[in-house]
């Protein structure tokens, strides 16, 4: 079915409910509040008029003030939590007779009233893009309130079912795509800026370039996720051979590689909801069916955290055998380094690549997991740390975040599962033997 045409039957049936219900008195005056909507709408069982208040809910709420959202959402932290009269039946059957049936009472009862509330809500026409409006506010009302973090764990729940792997759809971007998408594509590209409509097109409309992005069918023309790809004949080792405005077309048939230079999300609502995954897998075997001549999948990756990460080992080196040289050394500033010759370039350049490869392969937090979001992302689907390319990125931000260093992750689809596996159940750091001969030795 056409979404435009369902979008407005859905607002007429709204409307009609608005009517049936006298929705019109809650403007102006005589408006309910924003607490009452809320409970009239979950006791209510009609669904036109279930639609109508939904709306009004979801109304109400985009008029509120940045306060006025903080005290919303303390109400639902407070006032529709489980019904408590409800939960302590539930645990006394359970008591009495701990059956297969009291469980499934006990887990009905326990469930939050306010994750009812946002699947009623979510019927109202836009539903779906307001409630992931709604988390993004929520992220912000967290820092002031972290204890409203009980709110996120439903939206993550419901969230997690809505925007489930079967409910998406892959898109190729291309410079065909309407104009209203390409805009967003330019507005949300989080890794490589793009500057304008020129250096859009450079990215979209060459042969050897893709671009391809989940959609959900309730969020019409608002992409999830993108990634962008580049088709080559070699893994590349910076991201200037791939954006360079005057690089020679490589014809599609001619590509061995297929890299996966920047992967975008698109919604802040949406943060945590894992697709990105789905989205690589995906591409690469769709890639694969194009053009049989790909065998190489990999991705040209930020380092974010490198930077940060080694100013602290530079003031405690700890276990890493930092003379007070290369200390010093890895403290230069980037404006610092261009007066060095070539000797002592390529002596930083190298020091560089060995820490780089202590973060990826053995710093932890202090859950155990590795340290590095981008590295967690990648290892986590399976892909295999490959190579890590000094001066991969020497623009400002490249520089500031990780001194320059980008890393490719490669995708042996043959071997995706065994990676995940080795990652997710060991925290096991797949990596090729050029990355492990950088690792200098631990303290005995």
């Amino acid at each position: 079915m056409d979404m435009a045409f369902l979008g407005e039957l859905l607002t007429n049936v709204a409307d009609r409910g608005r009517a049936l219900i006298g929705m019109e008195r809650f403007l102006g005056k005589g408006a309910r509040s924003i607490d009452r909507l809320c409970e009239d709408l979950l006791s209510g069982r009609g669904e036109a008029s279930g639609m109508a208040l939904a709306q009004a809910v979801l109304e109400a709420w985009q008029r509120l003030d940045k306060p006025g959202r903080l005290a919303f959402f303390n109400l639902l932290k407070e006032r529709f939590g489980p019904d408590s009269d409800k939960l302590d039946e539930a645990i006394e059957r359970y008591r009495v007779a701990p059956d297969a049936t009291a469980i499934a009472v006990l887990h009905l009862a326990s469930e939050p009233r306010r994750q009812e509330l946002l699947r009623r809500l979510n019927l109202a026409p836009e539903g779906t893009h307001v409630l992931v409006q709604m988390r993004a506010a929520l992220f912000e009302a967290m820092e002031a309130e972290p204890e409203l973090k009980a709110i996120d764990t439903d939206f993550r729940h419901l969230f997690g079912s809505w925007f489930n792997r079967g409910f998406l759809v892959l898109r190729r971007i291309d410079w065909r795509t309407p104009a209203n998408v390409l805009e967003k594509i330019i507005r949300y590209e989080a890794v490589h800026e793009i500057q304008g409509w020129d250096d859009l097109r450079r990215r979209l409309e060459p042969a050897d370039r893709r671009c391809f992005a989940f959609f959900h069918p309730q969020l019409v023309d608002e992409p999830l996720i993108f990634v962008e790809v580049a088709l080559t004949t070699a893994i590349p080792r910076s991201i200037d051979e791939l954006l360079e405005p005057e690089r020679k077309v490589l014809p599609a048939q001619q590509a061995t590689t297929a890299v996966f230079y920047s992967i975008s999300n698109c919604q802040e609502g949406l943060r945590g909801i894992s697709f990105g995954n789905f989205l690589i897998k995906q591409v690469a075997e769709d890639l694969k069916r194009e053009l049989p001549g790909l065998d190489t999948f990999v991705t040209l990756s930020p380092v974010p955290g490198f930077a940060s990460w080694l100013t602290g080992v530079t003031a405690e080196p700890g276990d890493f055998h930092l003379t007070n040289e290369e200390r010093s050394e890895l403290g230069r500033s980037a404006g610092e380094t261009i007066s060095l010759d070539d000797a002592a370039r390529a002596g930083r350049d190298r020091l560089l690549g060995q820490m780089a490869a202590q973060y990826l392969l053995r710093a932890r937090a202090a859950s155990g997991h590795v340290v590095d979001p981008v590295a967690r992302f990648h290892l986590g689907n399976g892909a295999r740390l490959e190579r890590i390319n000094v001066g991969g990125n020497l623009s400002a931000r490249g520089l500031r975040e990780s001194h320059g260093v980008m890393v490719n992750y490669r995708y042996d689809l043959d071997d995706i599962e065994t990676n995940h596996e080795a990652f997710a159940t060991r925290n096991t750091v797949v990596a090729s033997s050029a990355v492990r001969k950088l690792l200098r030795p631990a303290n005995p």
